[in-house]
């Protein structure tokens, strides 16, 4: 068993290689580094949108939050917990409009020697059993064809992007218990009114959450128009 662990792991780090070989500066979000002071300044990254009617759907990849220990400790056979939040701005604006949340739970399985993996998100919820690395990672540090919001509730002929922010190993339990709640709303249900209780301010969102996890990343997309 000890063998295939350490097999494991080795595997899911030579996995991660070309990944692991970024600094971690800078694309990670550490206690003490300067943080943006708007939306619209986070480090931008590429993702691909397309309507589906009036659905935006978006892909883009995250892996570059799973450091070298988090390699490891995914191989521990205790749960670990990847959290991504993609939230719709207005350029311009530091109030988000909309969000789209997946959470992604995996497990080693220490004596079958396979990840198990358990996903929410607005597609649903659905569990991928006897998963091997490659399905780790495709599974929990990219997104594809994700729904994001309804046209109708953008700005028409305003340009907007995401804000993304994944956290791993999320320590508050009330903010999760929040994620499982909003994840259960209609496709497209996704605007943000200033009641609800994942609203807040860019600061609010992005900022103050340094520190809340074992490892965090964010960025912001190119631009879309509606």
């Amino acid at each position: 068993m000890i063998r295939n662990r350490r097999a494991a792991a080795l595997f899911l780090l030579a996995a991660f290689a070309p990944v692991l070989g970024v600094p971690r500066e800078a694309v990670a979000q550490t206690q003490g580094a300067p943080q943006p002071a708007n939306p619209s300044s986070l480090p931008t990254r590429r993702a691909s949108f397309a309507w589906d009617n009036t659905l935006l759907r978006a892909g883009f990849s995250f892996r570059d939050v799973v450091d070298k220990p988090l390699a490891e400790k995914l191989s521990s056979g205790l749960p670990n917990v990847i959290l991504m939040r993609a939230y719709v701005f207005e350029e311009g604006r530091s109030e988000p409009v909309a969000l789209a949340v997946r959470t992604c739970t995996v497990t080693y399985d220490l004596w079958d020697d396979i990840y198990r993996v358990r996903v929410s998100d607005p597609n649903g919820v659905r569990n991928v059993p006897k998963i091997n690395v490659d399905g780790v990672l495709r599974e929990c540090a990219e997104a594809h064809d994700l729904p994001i919001v309804d046209r109708a509730i953008l700005e028409k002929g305003h340009p907007h992007f995401l804000g993304v922010l994944v956290e791993v190993n999320p320590i508050s339990p009330a903010m999760l218990q929040q994620i499982r709640q909003w994840v259960q709303r209609p496709t497209g249900s996704t605007g943000i009114n200033p009641g609800d209780a994942l609203f807040g301010s860019f600061v609010g969102i992005f900022v103050r959450q340094i520190g809340t996890s074992a490892a965090s990343l964010s960025f912001r997309t190119q631009s879309f128009t509606p």
